[in-house]
């Protein structure tokens, strides 16, 4: 799972540097200053937790049994990527309102996949 994790966490960062690069290049010209902002957000959001995945695997890696928490921790962070900076971009470029309905439920599964990295580190140090 690790592997996997390591893979995502790189391929999602590397997204993340492309989308930063065309919002400054590509849309500048082309979006509101508050898509801009909206898409910024998106691109943040995305390096954070891609980096954080890359630490799952890392994390992972260094265990001697698979760990369910962080295996869950790892995919609630891909599950945030997606629904959070995935409707942030898509609304930052269509204009479409309704795609910031989607964003909330990418929050949660971000706040999801940090409380199981706690319980993780939590019971790693506990036990």
């Amino acid at each position: 799972m690790s592997q996997v994790f390591l893979t995502l966490g790189s391929l999602l960062a590397a997204i993340a540097v492309a989308a930063g690069a065309f919002a400054s290049h590509a849309l500048k010209e082309q979006l509101s200053d508050r898509s801009l902002e909206i898409f910024e957000t998106a691109t943040k959001y995305q390096m954070y937790h891609a980096l954080a995945i890359i630490l799952v695997a890392l994390w992972l890696s260094s265990l001697p049994a698979q760990n369910p928490w962080m295996v869950t921790t790892g995919w609630a962070f891909v599950a945030g990527i997606l629904l959070f900076s995935g409707s942030l971009y898509a609304l930052s470029v269509t204009g479409i309102k309704i795609l910031g309905a989607i964003t909330p439920f990418g929050g949660v599964a971000f706040l999801i996949g940090w409380g199981c990295l706690a319980v993780s580190v939590w019971m790693k140090t506990a036990g």
